[in-house]
């Protein structure tokens, strides 16, 4: 049997820079300043900058720095705030644990992104804030969301946990609503070694809040002015991102070539009648943390299971709705509510990416997905969205909220 492909291999990328790594890691220890240490202070500037954003704020977390901004504009109970049901569960996470009700809103079937209609549609008075959800490594439709939010007075909090350095009409993510948060989860595009977050900000009084709800609501030491959390990115996370930082956009074309190749190779091999390869809108950019692709005929778990069989590594992101989760039953969810989410949790499949995978391991990963597909395992069915290779986003005007 050949070498199993893995879905993400993370050695490959640490390994080359580990010299780098141990040097910044061996500096924090000689500074013995593990929290908010100076390696902090480089990163948040670092981030900032390359997004194009004023203030950056580190944190324990993606999930917190979802968390922080809802409660630096005090969202609580009686509030509700729109986000995407097809996306990890912190998004909707955030909101409950602060007694706000996430109200989940369907997807657009071609991106996968929040359906803006729909959003529209479920505001009401309570309706405070609307998180779009870059999935997957692309950009939601930005300029929508900051139309809909300027419309009905809703501050904008983009998850970005998947997306950093993609763009929407050429203004990277994260730069555009109020608020950004991103993940640095050891398998996101720019992966620490454990846990980590940050979120960015255009309005330098909530940034303040920010840096006090992130540690414990102090300011100075012992004075508390606040309720916050304990959640700070610790200078060890922070110098191992700092080493890895510089690398993030060649590692994002990477990825985009392998997208490329994937969606060329499925394209000249026919599988369209089994498989709906991705779709990049115009405007927008993707980074591609996830190559994902629907397979139709209800066969995705047995392809699945085919990629298995030959070591070939693949993921379901995600196989439950979150408004067909059972903790959030008591909001009255019921299937057939959001038909475009609940369909795309039954064929999603993403199959191995990574910037430093082999063309012979993507040969692997085509070759045993065509076969499968021409086998006629996959009972074919008219696909429901066109067949469309990667585009790059557009330069095109984009409208922000003035911060607050």
């Amino acid at each position: 049997m050949s070498q199993p492909v893995p879905m993400l291999d993370v050695n490959r990328q640490n390994d080359p820079l580990m010299a780098e790594i141990e040097a910044a890691l061996a500096d924090v220890i000689r500074t013995g300043t593990f929290i908010n240490g100076p390696a902090c202070r480089d990163f948040e500037e670092a981030f900032g900058a390359y997004v194009g954003a004023e203030h950056a704020v580190g944190c324990a977390s993606g999930s917190d720095a979802l968390l922080l901004p809802l409660m630096a504009e005090n969202i609580g109970p009686g509030d509700e705030v729109l986000l995407p049901s097809f996306t990890f569960f912190a998004t909707a996470g955030a909101v409950t644990r602060l007694g706000a009700t996430p109200v989940f809103v369907d997807i657009l079937p071609e991106t996968f992104n929040i359906d803006l209609e729909d959003a529209a549609r479920k505001i009401t008075k309570a309706t405070k804030a609307i998180i779009p959800v870059h999935l997957f490594g692309q950009s939601a439709d930005m300029r929508g969301v900051m139309d809909l939010a300027a419309a009905h007075k809703l501050f904008v909090i983009e998850d970005a946990c998947q997306a950093i350095g993609a763009t929407a009409s050429g203004i990277q993510v994260g730069a555009i609503g109020e608020y950004g948060a991103f993940s640095f989860y050891p398998t996101k595009n720019l992966g620490g070694f454990g846990d980590g977050g940050i979120v960015t900000c255009r309005d330098a009084e909530k940034a303040e809040v920010l840096r006090r709800l992130r540690n414990h609501g102090q300011h100075p030491r012992y004075y508390h002015h606040l309720v916050g959390l304990n959640s700070r990115l610790d200078s060890m996370q922070a110098a191992v991102l700092n080493v890895k930082l510089p690398y993030v956009t060649d590692w994002a074309e990477a990825r985009g070539e392998h997208a490329a190749r994937y969606t060329e190779e499925f394209s000249d091999r026919g599988v369209h009648g089994s498989l709906t390869l991705p779709h990049v809108t115009h405007g927008v950019s993707s980074v591609w943390n996830q190559y994902t692709v629907r397979v139709l005929g209800g066969q995705r778990d047995a392809l699945q299971q085919a990629l298995t069989a030959v070591g070939i590594g693949s993921a379901i992101y995600y196989p439950v709705p979150l408004h067909l989760q059972a903790c959030f039953a008591n909001l009255g969810y019921k299937r057939g509510d959001l038909v475009h989410t609940e369909r795309a949790a039954e064929e999603v499949l993403s199959l191995p990416m990574f910037p430093e995978m082999t063309c012979e391991e993507q040969d692997r990963v085509i070759d045993a997905v065509s076969e499968f597909c021409r086998s006629g395992q996959t009972k074919a069915t008219p696909a429901t969205m066109p067949l469309i290779a990667p585009t790059t986003g557009a330069n095109v005007d984009l409208p922000t909220r003035k911060a607050s």
